[in-house]
């Protein structure tokens, strides 16, 4: 019987963005096996270094984690892209410290994830659907190098990938610019469903795109 358990943010913890709608921990419960459990960690809000707080509450049944953190930590870090600079060197200069930041933090949260033995699947973040078109186009852009960031550490140290870029692909996915609607849900819990169904043996990374 598998036990999976939700960590990260809003991604996860949608509630609040759905309506009567189910979240997404809920729409996962749906399409897993009767005896199988889902468990919600995950708090709208908070950023990759409060994942090891989540992880306190873990209970001693789970069997896999799948971790949607980043979002709000490249929030934080987007008043970068209003940033005047000299140069394009200036500018890439300014996104390369961002994505170091970052990296070092994710990389500190994958420690203590992977410390509680648990198969492991990572989401990407994807791309917000602000009404701006060139807020919109800078933002995609830059999490491009977070993005890389989380996919480099997935396949480095064997862990599984939700990417969520081409998952929500669609404007109806979403509830508001940056979180999952009830449809977008549905298809974030198909994608976790089908990293439970992995056989044990072939736990190497895996991508779920669809």
């Amino acid at each position: 019987m598998a036990h999976v358990v939700l960590l990260g943010d809003s991604v996860f913890d949608n509630a609040a963005y759905v309506g009567r709608g189910p979240e997404v921990v809920q729409q996962l419960r749906t399409v897993l096996p009767g005896s199988w459990q889902a468990t919600l960690l995950a708090v709208d809000g908070n950023v990759i270094a409060d994942v090891a707080r989540q992880l306190e509450r873990l209970p001693s049944s789970a069997s896999h984690l799948v971790v949607s953190v980043g979002g709000n930590d490249a929030l934080r870090m987007s008043g970068v892209l209003e940033r005047a600079t000299g140069s394009v060197g200036g500018a890439l200069d300014l996104l390369a410290e961002v994505r170091e930041r970052f990296q070092a933090a994710y990389r500190d949260m994958l420690d203590a994830v992977q410390a509680t033995t648990r198969p492991t699947a990572l989401c990407t973040i994807y791309d917000p659907r602000y009404p701006d078109p060139q807020r919109r186009r800078l933002t995609a852009a830059a999490l491009t190098l977070l993005n890389d960031v989380i996919t480099r550490e997935a396949f480095a140290r064997g862990l599984s990938l939700l990417d969520l870029r081409v998952l929500c692909g669609e404007d109806a996915d979403f509830a508001n610019p940056i979180e999952p609607s009830v449809q977008g849900g549905q298809k974030i819990a198909q994608a976790i469903a089908g990293f439970l169904h992995v056989q044990p043996e072939s736990r190497s990374s895996r991508v779920f795109a669809r």
